[in-house]
């Protein structure tokens, strides 16, 4: 039975959202602020499959957990509830860390659907083979400059160590490494990895290249992979040659 950390600080939606998870078959667990969320999620072993995660909470915010969640090396799929559907307030919890997102109000079956489809990738993740060494395609790892990244499994490989990604950070990568040496949109990211089409405010974009950067760049200051172009948006290079 899957277990699911509900963090809601209000009392009615939490216990809504308890009785019709265990209904569906879920174990449910609700925490009323982020800090009592995280010092649950601290527990070891890990207790909890899934965390729901409301975005306004007293004290901690739901950006401020997620990233805290992050940072902490707790990586449990997590699905963000936003007051709002507005894209910052969505690339705001993905840059945090976040899975997926589900604006109030929803539709209760949306919500199972949801969950049902971060439990199926984390099961499978579970589940999933090594990938065969050498492998360069996209299914399952892509190697450049001394780095291995395995989609399957959500983690970077670099200098001998693995660094684990979260889905949106591997879409995103994977998106840009899929076109190599051609300059990607703002825009075709927004529409394309985070399926977002409305105007935004692209720093949210720039913030969540910059982490990326981060992982795969040896100087980020001088990225080599992850390069800026120039009034347009970014694009991937395989090769540590300078970009013309």
């Amino acid at each position: 039975m899957s277990r699911i950390l509900v963090v809601e600080d209000e009392q009615h939606l939490a216990e809504g959202l308890r009785y019709n998870l265990e209904s569906e078959g879920y174990e449910v667990a609700v925490a009323e602020s982020g800090e009592v969320a995280l010092e649950m999620l601290a527990k070891e072993p890990p207790a909890f499959d899934i965390v729901v995660l409301d975005v306004m909470l007293p004290g901690k915010d739901g950006f401020t957990v997620m990233a805290e969640m992050r940072r902490a090396g707790q990586f449990v799929p997590t699905l963000m509830l936003t007051a709002r559907g507005h894209a910052d307030d969505i690339l705001r919890g993905f840059d945090a860390g976040a899975d997926d997102y589900l604006a109030k109000p929803f539709e209760l079956k949306i919500l199972i659907a949801r969950i049902q489809g971060l439990l199926r990738r984390r099961e499978w993740l579970r589940s999933a083979p090594p990938s065969p060494p050498g492998n360069n395609g996209l299914k399952n790892v892509y190697e450049f400059a001394g780095k291995r990244v395995n989609f399957d499994l959500l983690e970077l490989q670099s200098a001998g160590q693995a660094v684990p990604l979260t889905l949106m950070e591997a879409n995103v990568l994977r998106y840009l490494i899929e076109h190599e040496g051609t300059p990607v949109s703002r825009k075709s990211m927004l529409e394309n990895v985070w399926g977002l089409h409305e105007d935004t405010d692209t720093r949210a974009i720039d913030n969540f290249i910059v982490r990326l950067r981060k992982l795969i760049e040896d100087d980020p200051a001088h990225p080599k992979h992850l390069v800026t172009v120039r009034g347009v948006g970014y694009k991937f290079l395989s090769s540590t040659a300078p970009a013309g």
